[in-house]
């Protein structure tokens, strides 16, 4: 990968705004917990959790305060080293669809964290952010082609891969936030991954570069609250405003909506065959089980912190895959991990029926006390 010309001159923006957002979201995170508390927006102990006092959730909001304080101050700075790119610079209003649409996806998440709205108003919800994004004219118009020339999208086309690509962002984080710091951590390598990138020769856009380390500072800042055992989770708040927020910075840019499909691999791979699994039981896709991959794992033996660590450690070789890789390259590595994932959820099921004797059920293993699921994922 060659670096463009701008990245040494723009790297210090980036440290700062990582370091601005990660400081902000540390010093607001506890806070935030507090105020939760007193709302009593907290996930009580159960069966399907782990937490053996209520742990309040929300944290997202942390997230994205410290994301959208930084985003605006970097919009207002007049530095050549991190000027917009022209689709960015001629039509502002992606900014404010990117910040506005964050914080509107914040603030229903704190709707849901509070008054634990079903998975349809869930729904109902990213799809209105999809179309708050598509009103301010971010649509998918143009597909890489892995073996030839790009795939240019007709509107009707463009508009219904863009509700596609928001609402399956937000859904593969909220399936994935199952354990503590889990979702945090893939969102981490993710933001960093598309950072990167963005600075490539091929693409040159520091400013959304910047965009992108400030989000993962945002959620550094909270994971150090929200890794095992957690004292807050990231709630529906998080999942809604980080998931919609990797869609967003993903499409503003040539080539990243490819890279964030492999760098978030096993998120969206275990998404689309847990839903692929519950409609073949004639299931609602959003019904609550045990049958993610971070489920199997624990199924299996593997530790709350043993599991984290190792999809995180997955993601980070995706990651870097999709830096030093293209084209048919990219997509040759995003079927085999499809692949691979499907056969390895597989192969854990069955590992699961043989011990248990039923799919889904509890394994008799200390590591399942770590599992904790989501209520609609």
């Amino acid at each position: 990968m060659k670096w463009t010309a701008f990245a040494g001159a723009a790297l210090p923006y980036l440290l700062a705004a990582f370091a601005a957002a990660a400081l902000i979201s540390f010093v607001l995170t506890p806070l935030v917990r507090r105020i939760a508390l007193g709302l009593n927006a907290v996930d009580e102990p159960g069966m399907r959790r782990v937490n053996t006092v209520p742990v309040p959730r929300g944290g997202g909001v942390a997230v994205a305060i410290a994301f959208i304080v930084v985003g605006i101050v970097l919009s207002n700075l007049n530095s050549s080293s991190l000027q917009p790119t022209p689709d960015v610079a001629s039509d502002p209003r992606r900014i404010v669809a990117l910040l506005l649409g964050g914080a509107l996806a914040t603030v229903f998440g704190v709707l849901d964290d509070y008054f634990d709205l079903r998975a349809r108003w869930q729904f109902v919800g990213q799809l209105g952010l999809a179309a708050i994004a598509i009103g301010f004219g971010i649509v998918v118009v143009r597909l890489n082609n892995p073996v030839g020339q790009d795939f240019f999208l007709a509107q009707p086309f463009a508009v219904g891969f863009t509700v596609l690509w928001v609402v399956g962002m937000i859904n593969s984080l909220n399936f994935i936030d199952g354990l503590d710091g889990l979702s945090s951590g893939v969102a981490i390598v993710a933001a960093l991954t598309l950072g990167t990138i963005s600075l490539s020769a091929g693409i040159a856009q520091p400013f959304i570069a910047a965009l992108c380390f400030a989000l993962a500072g945002a959620l550094v800042g909270f994971l150090r609250w929200n890794f095992q055992p957690a004292s807050i989770f990231i709630g529906t708040s998080g999942v809604m405003f980080v998931g919609y927020t990797l869609a967003i910075l993903s499409i503003l840019g040539t080539a990243k909506v490819a890279v964030a499909l492999l760098v978030l691999g096993v998120p969206i791979i275990d998404a689309f065959w847990i839903i692929v699994r519950r409609l073949v039981q004639g299931r609602s896709p959003f019904s609550p089980d045990r049958g993610h991959l971070h489920h199997r794992l624990l199924d299996v033996g593997l530790s709350h912190r043993q599991t984290v660590v190792l999809i995180y450690a997955v993601c980070i070789v995706l990651g870097l895959l999709s830096l030093f890789l293209s084209g048919a390259n990219q997509f040759l590595a995003f079927v085999g991990v499809f692949v691979l994932i499907g056969l390895l959820l597989f192969l854990l099921a069955r590992v699961g029926v043989a011990g248990n004797g039923s799919p889904g059920e509890k394994a008799p293993d200390p590591g399942l006390k770590a599992a904790r699921e989501g209520r609609s994922d």
